[in-house]
């Protein structure tokens, strides 16, 4: 289920209505009731999952999720226990049943902040939302938003003009001026009718001692929480997607973009404007020199540049090569050999 204090859950619903507003044929389990959405991995008996891609199969063979939304030719795969919904779109109409199960609390009426001591600094134009705590020493830069239930630990800095949501911060964490702490991820998915977004349920934590350079992103998860290791130091301008886990004493410069669900070891470097594709597994120790696209996983302790990204040496001896090429050919013919 996503977290109480960020999503509240709304009114269950049959699979056979659940089916009727999602636009999905019902083929058994329709007064089966859902409460909850969630993967094909992490769903149980009163959620709804789905399958949008045939590599995923054995994880819905293995599902135990109350209902499943796939295409009508994964319907024999889907094990006996579940309701089945079947849509062109399955993802898309995932989407649609997460806007009917859950919706992201907004500022409002509620339990005021908690503030631990009479320390904590708040400037002018602060807007703390229903739920939030913030731990002693803390201090808040003017017209910083902080949204409903985020948890703010001891001893933080947190900038002017900045916005933290759906997020759990540690202590001794700095956040600088206008950085934007848990937005939904892009995430979108076809349908019939065009594109339409992905809710996105999950987190963003950022453990002890984080820093987050000015008007960097961080996005919240799609469902799994987005995870900044203790310790770890992010630049100016720097974009980190949905549902990353990077780990600690990591070191980012300006400019470099993580996509989504990236996993980062301990102790890697990120030079200025390294970008990182979707899904890539980076070890402890590596290195990414600036510049370098990232369309690999990349071992522990080696360092990488070029595009596409390799290690530095073969990606030198690439680059001497070409310039060697280029230049014999753009050098004049001996003049014996023109006559």
């Amino acid at each position: 289920m996503p977290d109480s204090r960020f999503f509240d859950s709304l009114p269950a619903v049959t699979v056979a209505q659940l089916g009727d507003r999602i636009g999905g044929t019902v083929v058994r389990g329709g007064d089966r009731s859902i409460i909850a959405v969630a993967p094909l991995a992490l769903a149980d008996a009163n959620a709804v999952a789905f399958l949008a891609d045939r590599k995923f199969t054995e994880a819905l063979k293995a599902t135990v999720a109350g209902c499943v939304i796939v295409p009508a030719a994964a319907v024999d795969h889907v094990p006996a226990g579940s309701a089945v919904i079947v849509s062109p779109e399955p993802q898309a109409a995932w989407a649609r049943a997460s806007l009917i199960l859950h919706r992201a609390i907004a500022i409002g009426a509620g339990p005021r902040a908690v503030l631990e001591d009479d320390d904590v600094v708040i400037e002018p134009g602060v807007v703390l939302g229903q739920g939030t705590s913030i731990g002693r020493g803390t201090r808040i830069g003017a017209n910083t938003v902080i949204g409903p239930g985020v948890q703010i630990g001891r001893n933080c800095q947190i900038g002017s003009n900045a916005s933290i949501g759906f997020a759990l911060i540690g202590d001794r964490v700095r956040i600088l001026s206008g950085a934007r702490i848990g937005e939904p991820g892009f995430g979108a998915a076809g349908s019939s009718a065009g594109p339409i977004d992905v809710p996105q349920l999950g987190r963003v934590i950022l453990q002890d001692g984080v820093s987050v350079g000015a008007n960097s992103c961080i996005d919240r998860g799609a469902y799994d929480d987005t995870v900044i290791g203790e310790n770890t130091k992010i630049d100016n301008l720097v974009m980190i997607g949905h549902n990353c886990v990077i780990g600690r004493n990591c070191l980012m410069a300006a400019h470099t973009g993580i996509s989504g669900s990236v996993t980062v070891g301990d102790n890697v470097m990120f030079g200025g404007k390294a970008g990182i594709g979707d899904h890539i597994r980076i070890g402890d120790g590596a290195r990414v020199a600036g510049g370098a696209g990232v369309l690999a996983d990349i071992p522990a302790g080696e360092t990488w540049s070029g595009y596409p990204a390799k290690p530095i040496r073969q990606s030198l001896r690439e680059a001497v090569w070409l310039a060697r090429q280029v230049s014999r050919k753009a050098s004049p013919a001996p003049k014996d050999q023109a006559e």
